[in-house]
């Protein structure tokens, strides 16, 4: 039998089914070359170095997420849904979850920035629609919400059992109505010193 060629994508594909069942602290070139079942001499003949191929690991976990949240997000609904697909996906793939929050931002150096770098301006405009907020209103919501649902979905992801997703969602819509009253209320105030 004539052995088989390991590819680049081979290598990726076996150390992201690695850190995706046991986190990023599974990625060791022996344990890369025996979930390919071939020498350790592939792994490096592809990686430049381990944090080359963690990068590319967190690059699939990235994919994986966009994926994972344009099958279970409702387009009419996209505010809430999104957000309750976070906390699903910090459920069911707490190592994809995490590898995708804790992932290296580089070059922001404020919470606008990183809204403009992970959220859809498609996004904020549902929001405004929907609630009848002007845009930069809806852009705040969204901004305190993926900080809210980061922040919960990790907790999430790392308690055993688990907390109740039910009890999850409660709180995100609690959490909703908070930051919209507030937003609102600062809107109002300004309304009122003009």
């Amino acid at each position: 039998m004539p052995k088989q060629k390991i590819t680049k994508d081979m290598v990726i594909d076996a150390a992201f089914s690695l850190a995706r069942t046991g986190g990023m602290e599974q990625l060791i070139v022996k344990s890369i070359a025996r979930e390919l079942g071939c020498s350790v001499q592939p792994i490096y003949s592809y990686c430049r170095n381990m944090n080359s191929l963690r990068m590319d690991v967190m690059e699939r976990a990235g994919s994986f997420v966009r994926q994972y949240l344009a099958r279970h997000t409702d387009p009419d609904n996209l505010f809430q849904s999104t957000g309750q697909a976070f906390v699903r996906l910090a459920r069911e793939e707490p190592h994809i979850f995490r590898m995708f929050i804790l992932r290296p931002r580089r070059g922001i150096s404020s919470l606008d920035e990183l809204y403009r770098s992970e959220a859809d301006a498609q996004t904020a405009e549902a929001i405004a629609s929907r609630l009848n907020i002007s845009i930069s209103q809806a852009k705040a919501l969204h901004l305190n919400m993926l900080i809210y649902t980061i922040g919960i979905g990790t907790i999430f992801s790392v308690t055993d059992p688990g907390i109740s997703p039910d009890e999850i969602f409660s709180r995100q819509e609690t959490a909703c109505q908070a930051f919209l009253t507030q937003i609102l209320k600062e809107k109002e105030q300004e309304d009122d010193t003009e």
